[in-house]
């Protein structure tokens, strides 16, 4: 049972932002919940939460996934980079931390420690794990799906609060039926985060970051496979860097309100809508997954009973709980609460100017959720051939980007189209696109930029 106590790190804090203000016989409402956590004190005027601290450091277990079917042969600079990285990671864990490196090809093997067991990080396992990296040879399949099977019974072995899995694969999962990987992420999720790496450009976009989704990890593109070092080293320190496994947005909302959505809008985008676990009476969670020194976006929205003016009504109370072990319960019940929260009003007014404003915040992250699907709507129009509406969609993405100031992502899409004025959205298509430019811009199209203050 992980251990709840007072200390430095971290505390929780929720702030939310909204225009509560509704026109009579409105019933949706809108709201951003940003959730923050940190080493200590408060947050501004949030509500600060007692620090959860599972022993003096959280314990943790990773697990490496190394794809080393046939094709990471080609070239074979591809594989010994791979070798390089995984050595690179393994470097960065901390003392203490359980770890393990599979070899994943149809099958999945234990390259280190074997026998079903974890080593335990220090200067004479990290050795000897860099090694066994000089087993690691190309040849054979791609089942991704085996890879995380025995990643969780790895991972579920060992006795500790955060459970990671790194994964790297160079191609598509040919040797398994896509409803294999779906069941293995569906037994998986929730076990243990994953993020996922695509290396060169001959992996499948929707494959890669399907798993780093299902798993709540990240999910990105190394088109030149002598960058996976220090891709691999940056996904470790932040593993690292985790204090918190498990946390949950837990939304509470009255009689005859219903929840439309629940979505992270920041720092990437993420529909958390359909993973609602019941908590008791009006009250779900939505899994969020590890924490370390960090702030995210969540966008809340919620329907409520139309009332009279001047009528205000408590729309949802949003706050942060780890769930224990035991599965859902009434609220208050089977977790821990991690003492912040917030609330979301709703304020019937016939003041017009107030009922039609839109909360900055909102407006924001709206657009960022729209830029998102306008680049993946845009990218799979272009590639079965409809290159009207792809620069459609390409064009608004192109507007989008420019007017909230997502500069990393409007450089993406002018790799893929010509700009002839952002303000509009007016674009050509490239007739010329590199593999690479086109499969960064869709795995890296959920990336949001944080609203302006």
């Amino acid at each position: 049972m992980a251990n709840f106590a007072k200390s430095n790190v971290p505390r929780f804090s929720v702030d939310v932002y909204q225009n509560e203000y509704l026109p009579e016989g409105g019933s949706e409402v809108n709201a951003i919940v940003t959730v923050t956590a940190t080493g200590g004190g408060t947050i501004g005027a949030a509500v600060s939460a007692p620090a959860y601290t599972p022993g003096q450091r959280p314990s943790a277990a990773v697990a490496v996934m190394v794809d080393c079917s046939g094709s990471m042969d080609y070239p074979p600079t591809k594989m010994r980079n791979a070798r390089d990285a995984t050595a690179a990671a393994i470097d960065t864990l901390r003392d203490g931390t359980h770890f393990a490196v599979i070899d994943g090809t149809h099958v999945a093997r234990e390259v280190y420690p074997g026998g079903g067991r974890l080593a335990v990080a220090d200067s004479t396992t990290r050795e000897q794990a860099k090694l066994a990296l000089r087993r690691l040879s190309a040849g054979g399949g791609t089942a991704i799906g085996t890879w995380l099977r025995l990643a969780d019974r790895l991972l579920s072995a060992a006795d500790v609060s955060i459970r990671h899995g790194i994964l790297l694969t160079d191609g598509r999962n040919e040797h398994e039926s896509p409803q294999d990987l779906r069941a293995a992420l569906d037994a998986c999720a929730g076990r243990f985060t994953c993020d996922a790496r695509g290396v060169g450009t001959d992996w499948e976009v929707k494959e890669v970051t399907g798993i780093a989704s299902a798993l709540l990890g990240t999910a990105d593109i190394v088109a030149d496979p002598a960058g996976l070092a220090a891709d691999f080293t940056r996904m470790m320190e932040t593993a690292m860097g985790k204090e918190v496994a498990d946390v949950a947005l837990r939304v509470w909302t009255p009689v005859g309100t219903t929840i439309r959505f629940v979505k992270q809008v920041a720092p990437t985008v993420e529909d958390l809508t359909a993973r609602r676990a019941e908590a008791g009476p009006r009250a779900g969670d939505y899994p969020t997954g590890s924490w370390g020194d960090e702030s995210r976006d969540y966008h809340l929205c919620v329907t409520v009973p139309p009332a009279g003016l001047g009528r205000e009504m408590l729309a949802a109370r949003v706050s942060l709980v780890v769930p224990q072990a035991g599965g859902a319960s009434a609220e208050g019940g089977a977790a821990h609460h991690l003492g912040a929260q917030g609330l979301v009003r709703a304020v019937w007014t016939d003041d017009m100017a107030a009922s039609t404003s839109i909360s900055p915040q909102v407006a924001h992250y709206t657009g960022q959720a729209e830029l998102a699907q306008a680049i993946q709507q845009g990218i799979d129009l272009r590639k079965a051939g409809d290159f009207d509406g792809a620069t459609a969609k390409l064009g608004r993405a192109v507007q989008l980007a420019s007017a909230s100031g997502n500069a990393d992502t409007a450089k993406l899409l002018a790799k893929v189209v010509d700009v002839v004025d952002a303000a509009t959205g007016t674009v050509r298509l490239k007739t010329r696109v590199a593999e690479a430019d086109e499969m960064t811009l869709e795995t890296r199209s959920t990336k949001t930029v944080r609203v302006k203050k």
